[in-house]
């Protein structure tokens, strides 16, 4: 329970990975903020979920593009529980298109939602933390913001960005005890992998040292050490989880 006590903040966690990500950080006794969008029909039953394993849990529907609903959540982990301790930028969308194909919307869309989105969540709860003079950032960022990807000059623009955030955050909010680290996931298990070609999944896994794809549990062991106070000094890192495919 080396988390009891503290509050998280997972954005786009009403289900795949920042769900993954919020039953991590709950069973390690935090309380938990879920958010998604409005329209989202899985964060209410998540909550439930949740509720009935024990862990402390609000809810809050708001986009991650207006800075009012980013403030709303977090004046929603203040009144409920206290503080904000944590934050997990998890928040994203794709819009794939090779580039002389791909939309001004397609682009501004993941931009906005992906980048964007993190930067005002940032904004918003870093005034909490730096009031505490405490507290972890966590940006879900993406290999294809190291190593480009075809088909995705937006999502990749868009993690790459938020690689500089995540530095940029780190060097502004440390004098304030608060650590920014990103993670860097590669192919993760999820409904869209699993309906792939089998030729192209063994393309993917042709290029995974540990041929195999990660699961979300994967990546939300590594917030959770990020989330905790073991890493109390690491700060503006970048921690790929990816099977070697990027070394």
């Amino acid at each position: 329970m080396k988390l009891k006590g503290k509050t998280a903040i997972i954005t786009g966690s009403g289900r795949g990975l920042g769900k993954a990500i919020a039953f991590k950080l709950g069973s390690m006794g935090a309380n938990i903020v879920l958010n998604d969008i409005p329209a989202s029909d899985s964060i209410d039953q998540t909550a439930e979920e949740f509720k009935a394993a024990g862990i402390n849990v609000a809810v809050t529907k708001g986009d991650v593009r207006n800075f009012e609903d980013a403030e709303a959540m977090v004046k929603t982990a203040v009144k409920t529980f206290g503080s904000v301790d944590i934050l997990v930028n998890n928040a994203g969308i794709t819009r794939d298109n090779l580039m002389l194909r791909m939309t001004e919307q397609e682009w501004d869309d993941v931009l906005n939602i992906n980048l964007k989105g993190a930067f005002l969540c940032t904004k918003a709860a870093s005034k909490v933390m730096l009031k505490q003079r405490s507290g972890k950032i966590i940006n879900i960022a993406s290999v294809a913001g190291v190593m480009g990807n075809v088909g995705q000059a937006n999502y990749s623009a868009a993690k790459a960005g938020m690689i500089g955030l995540t530095k940029s955050t780190a060097k502004e909010l440390a004098s304030r005890g608060i650590n920014c680290n990103a993670i860097a996931p590669g192919v993760i298990k999820s409904k869209m992998t699993d309906v792939l070609p089998d030729s192209v999944k063994e393309n993917y896994l042709n290029n995974i040292p540990l041929k195999r794809f990660g699961t979300p549990e994967d990546v939300a062991n590594v917030v959770s050490f990020l989330a905790s106070d073991d890493s109390n000094y690491v700060t503006g890192q970048v921690i790929h989880i990816d099977g070697g495919l990027v070394m």
